[in-house]
């Protein structure tokens, strides 16, 4: 299996139509929105060079969370807390994204 780069990520947004602006004005999508956070969480805990670069709370957050540590599963049973780490994470790959000249509307 590839590690994770950061074409991997615009791709998965991509297949959940790119901008998460909406994912909080609805919860008929809570469940979409959890596979896709189980999905983020799968490439954010695999080692690669970009995953190594990213803001440590996102890995360690994904790290923790997949290992079923009790206070990460009990924070992000919270879909407003999955929601905000998703949208952040969105900005923080749009961001380096753009800074690699791989941005496009997704």
């Amino acid at each position: 299996m590839p590690v994770p780069d950061i074409d991997d990520y615009l791709d998965l947004f991509r297949l959940y139509g790119g901008r998460l602006d909406k994912i909080y004005l609805t919860s008929e999508k809570e469940d979409q929105y959890r596979f896709l956070f189980e999905q983020v969480c799968r490439l954010l805990a695999q080692s690669s060079g970009f995953n190594l670069a990213m803001p440590r709370p996102f890995v360690t957050t994904a790290q923790k969370y997949l290992a079923g540590d009790a206070g990460a599963l009990a924070k992000l049973s919270d879909p407003e807390v999955r929601h905000f780490m998703l949208s952040d994470l969105y900005d923080y790959i749009e961001l380096q994204a753009r800074l690699a000249g791989k941005w496009s509307e997704l």
